[in-house]
C-alpha cells in the first residue's frame, strides 16, 4: 500500500506556477511569427525600388513617401494602440492588428499606382503598430518575473531576424516573382497567425474597463507624428527649412499639450507619474540610446561598407549580418537571461550598452583597413545589443503596472522610433559636417557621390579623388566614435538610476 501510495504520488504532475500560463512558449512562437511579418516588412521594401520605380512610375517623392508612410503612421499610434489593447482587450487588439495588416498587404501587392500602394502602406502602419505593442503585453501577462527576460530576450530575437531576413527574402522574391509579392507573402502568414492567436493567446484587459481618453489620443497621434515627420524629413530637406521646423515644433508643442493633459484627466492614456520613477527613467534613457547607436551606426555602416570598401549593395548586406546572428545566438541561449539573475538589470545593462560602444569604436577604428577590423566591431557590438535591449525592455515593462503594459509596449516602441531617427539624423549631421570641412572648399560638395562627380567633371586627378575618398572615412570614423561615446554614457547612466531605484526600493533593516 506505502509502495501504490508512493507511486501514485510521483506521478502527480506539480502544480502551476502562479503567473506562468501553461502554454507560455508557444504563445511566444505565435506572438513572434506576428512580430516578425511586421519587421520584416520595414526591411523588405527598400530592394523593391528600383522595381517600383520602373513598372509604377513612381518618382522619388514617391518611393520616399511607400517608405514613410509605414514607419509614420505605426510611429504616431503606438501610445494610442497600447491603450487600446490595454483598455479593450489584448487579444482583441492583436487579432485586429493581424487583420488589418493582413488587409493592407493584399492592397499593397495588388496596387496599380504610387498612391494606392502608399494608402496600403499606411493601412499596414496601423495593423504594425496593434502588432507590436500587444505581442510584448501579452508576454508580461503570461509569464512571470523569473522567465520574463529570456521571454523578451527571444521576442527581441525576431527583431535582429527582421533585419536580417528582409534585404535576403525580398532579393530572392524579386528574382523569381513580380514586385506585389513581396506584399503577397504576408497573407499566409497572418491566417495562420490569426488560427493561432484565437486557439491558444489568452484574454486580458485592465480592470479599468473602457473609459477611452479621446482627446489624450488625438494630441499623442498628432504629436508623435509631427516629431517623427520632422525627423525623417531633416536629412533630405536641411534641419533649417521650414518643412522641418514647422512640423518639428508643431510636435513638441502637441506632446507638451498631451503631457499637461495626461496629468489632469482621471482616467489617462499614460500615467505621467511613471517619469518619477527612476527605474523607468534609467530603462528610458538606455533604450533611446541603444536605438540611437545601433540605427546611427548602421545607416553609416552601409555607406563605410560601398563607398570607402567599394562593395555593392547585396555585398553590404550580407556583411551587416553578423550583427544579427550575434544577437540572435546569444538570445537563443539564454545568455542575457542568466545574466540578469547572476548580476541584476543595472550591471547587465552597463555591460551590454559598454560592449554596444566598444563595437562602434571598433568599427570606427579598426574598419578603416578593411572588412576584417569590421567584423570583429559587428560581433561585439552584437553581443552588447542582445544583452542590454531585452534587459531594458523588462525594466521598462517592470516599472509599469501589469495592467499598462499595453501602453508599456507602446512607450518601447515609441523611444525605439525616436532612437532610430534621432540616430540617423545626428550622427549623419556629424559625418557630412566633417566631411564638409575636410573637403577642398573648391569642390564644394556635400556628399561623397556628388563630390567626386565634381571632381571627375574639373580638371581633378587621383590625388583629389584619394583626399575626398579619406575625408569621407575621417567623417564616417568621427560619426562613430561620437556615437560609441552617447552610448556609453547612456548605458552607464541608465545602470546608475536603475541601481538607485533598487536601493531606494529596498526595505530598511529593522532597528536593533
Amino acid at each position: 500500500m506505502k509502495a501504490s501510495a508512493a507511486g501514485t504520488h510521483s506521478a502527480t504532475p506539480p502544480p502551476p506556477v502562479p503567473g506562468r500560463h501553461p502554454q507560455r512558449w508557444l504563445i511566444l512562437g505565435v506572438i513572434c511569427l506576428a512580430q516578425l511579418t511586421v519587421l520584416i516588412d520595414n526591411t523588405v521594401l527598400s530592394v523593391a525600388i528600383p522595381s517600383l520605380t520602373t513598372e509604377l512610375h513612381a518618382s522619388t517623392a514617391d518611393v520616399q513617401w511607400m517608405i514613410n508612410a509605414y514607419s509614420l503612421v505605426q510611429s504616431g499610434l503606438l501610445l494610442t494602440a497600447g491603450n487600446a489593447a490595454d483598455r479593450y482587450g489584448r487579444k482583441k487588439m492583436l487579432v485586429t492588428g493581424l487583420a488589418l495588416f493582413g488587409i493592407g498587404s493584399l492592397a499593397a501587392g495588388l496596387a496599380q499606382s504610387a498612391g494606392q500602394l502608399i494608402a496600403a502602406r499606411a493601412g499596414m502602419g496601423v495593423g504594425g503598430a496593434l502588432l507590436i505593442t500587444t505581442t510584448l503585453a501579452v508576454i508580461v501577462q503570461v509569464f512571470d518575473d523569473e522567465e520574463r527576460v529570456r521571454a523578451i530576450g527571444l521576442w527581441s530575437t525576431v527583431s535582429s531576424l527582421g533585419f536580417a531576413a528582409g534585404p535576403l527574402l525580398g532579393g530572392f522574391v524579386l528574382d523569381h516573382f513580380w514586385w506585389g509579392a513581396i506584399f503577397l507573402i504576408n497573407i499566409p502568414v497572418v491566417v495562420i497567425g490569426l488560427a493561432a492567436v484565437v486557439a491558444l493567446v489568452p484574454e486580458s484587459m485592465s480592470k479599468q474597463g473602457a473609459r477611452p481618453d479621446l482627446l489624450g489620443a488625438l494630441l499623442s497621434v498628432i504629436g508623435m507624428t509631427s516629431v517623427v515627420y520632422a525627423i525623417i524629413s531633416g536629412p533630405d530637406h536641411g534641419w533649417t527649412s521650414g518643412q522641418v521646423l514647422l512640423p518639428a515644433v508643431l510636435g513638441v508643442l502637441v506632446m507638451g499639450a498631451f503631457a499637461l493633459w495626461e496629468l489632469r484627466v482621471p482616467h489617462p492614456m499614460l500615467d505621467m507619474h511613471f517619469f518619477r520613477n527612476q527605474r523607468f527613467v534609467g530603462a528610458v534613457a538606455g533604450a533611446l540610446l541603444v536605438a540611437f547607436g545601433m540605427t546611427g551606426s548602421l545607416f553609416l555602416l552601409t555607406q563605410h561598407l560601398q563607398f570607402v570598401l567599394g562593395y555593392g549593395p547585396l555585398d553590404a548586406g550580407l556583411r551587416t549580418a553578423p550583427l544579427a546572428v550575434t544577437v540572435v545566438v546569444l538570445n537563443l541561449t539564454g545568455v542575457g537571461a542568466l545574466l540578469v539573475r547572476r548580476t541584476g538589470t543595472p550591471a547587465t545593462i552597463a555591460v551590454g550598452m559598454s560592449l554596444v560602444a566598444a563595437g562602434l569604436a571598433a568599427i570606427a577604428i579598426l574598419g578603416a583597413g578593411g572588412y576584417g577590423g569590421m567584423l570583429v566591431g559587428l560581433v561585439v557590438m552584437g553581443a552588447g545589443v542582445a544583452l542590454s535591449m531585452p534587459a531594458m525592455a523588462n525594466a521598462i515593462m517592470s516599472a509599469i503596472p501589469p495592467e499598462k503594459a499595453g501602453v508599456g509596449a507602446g512607450v518601447n516602441g515609441t523611444l525605439a522610433e525616436f532612437g532610430n531617427g534621432l540616430g540617423v539624423a545626428v550622427l549623419g549631421a556629424v559625418m557630412n559636417s566633417r566631411f564638409a570641412a575636410l573637403v577642398p572648399a573648391a569642390v564644394g560638395a556635400s556628399s561623397l557621390p556628388a563630390a567626386l562627380a565634381a571632381v571627375e567633371a574639373g580638371p581633378g586627378g587621383d590625388a583629389e579623388r584619394a583626399a575626398i575618398s579619406d575625408a569621407f572615412a575621417t567623417g564616417l570614423e568621427t560619426s562613430q566614435l561620437v556615437g560609441a561615446v552617447a552610448v556609453l554614457a547612456g548605458g552607464l547612466l541608465a545602470a546608475l538610476l536603475l541601481r538607485r531605484a533598487e536601493r531606494a526600493d529596498r526595505p530598511e533593516p529593522p532597528a536593533a
